[in-house]
């Protein structure tokens, strides 16, 4: 699970190798880590300036990315594809000149569940005359319930990272596992870590702490993810 600030630093590369080693079998992101993996797949970088371009009313404007991945959710929805599929498959087949970089094009490559949980309003692509709802709303749907299958195979020792999601992304593994529990599956004893820059409410309470009460291992580490998440690779990468 990840926050748009993980891909946002450039780090969707190393995310990418511990899948191609598998180690990473499963991606989870917010709607602003899937506009910023798109952007890094089709222009190679990802940013603007937020408080001058809210001033102008510029902020998230942006033609290209407003069109496309409105476009890209609609022909996934059209095709029966949750949101994580429909954008990483539409980075593949418009071959977008960096789509090596991007997590969703390699998760659909690779054929790793990615999912996109979006809250509708949070992302500048809502903003765009083409956002759709019903789109929007069905596909990340179906990307939650994705979500749940993955999680209920968690028990018995598997992981879960939070990597920099204060908000959506807690509250929304929590109600996967609860999806999971609820069906019979015995999501006990694994583990589970946050990673960010400081102590959020939700990561600690609905990620290290409350869905491994009833057994498993729970861990928060502070820091920069520029360094903990390449260290967390390498130390990885040595174990594999």
């Amino acid at each position: 699970c990840m926050g748009g600030h993980v891909v946002k630093c450039g780090l969707g590369p190393v995310i990418i190798d511990l899948m191609r080693r598998g180690a990473v079998t499963a991606v989870a992101m917010n709607g602003s880590t899937a506009i910023h993996d798109f952007e890094i797949a089709l222009i190679g970088k990802t940013s603007e300036d937020v408080q001058a371009g809210l001033e102008l009313g510029t902020f998230g404007m942006a033609r290209e990315t407003g069109e496309m991945m409105n476009e890209a959710l609609a022909a996934g929805e059209a095709g029966g594809l949750g949101a994580g599929r429909a954008i990483g498959g539409y980075i593949l087949r418009k071959r977008f000149p960096h789509r090596a970089a991007s997590l969703l094009a390699q998760a659909v490559r690779m054929r790793i569940p990615a999912t996109v949980h979006i809250a509708i309003g949070t992302d500048i692509i809502h903003q765009h005359p083409q956002a759709d709802g019903r789109i929007i709303g069905k596909t990340t749907m179906d990307d939650f319930r994705l979500l749940a299958e993955v999680v209920g195979r968690l028990g018995g020792g598997g992981v879960v990272l939070n990597l920099g999601s204060a908000v959506v992304l807690p509250e929304v593994f929590l109600k996967a596992l609860t999806v999971a529990r609820s069906a019979g599956r015995p999501v006990r004893n694994f583990t589970a870590a946050v990673f960010d820059m400081l102590v959020q409410y939700r990561g600690l309470q609905n990620v290290a702490r409350r869905p491994v009460a009833a057994g498993g291992d729970g861990y928060y580490l502070i820091g920069h993810h520029e360094i903990m998440i390449p260290l967390l690779a390498r130390a990885v990468i040595e174990k594999i």
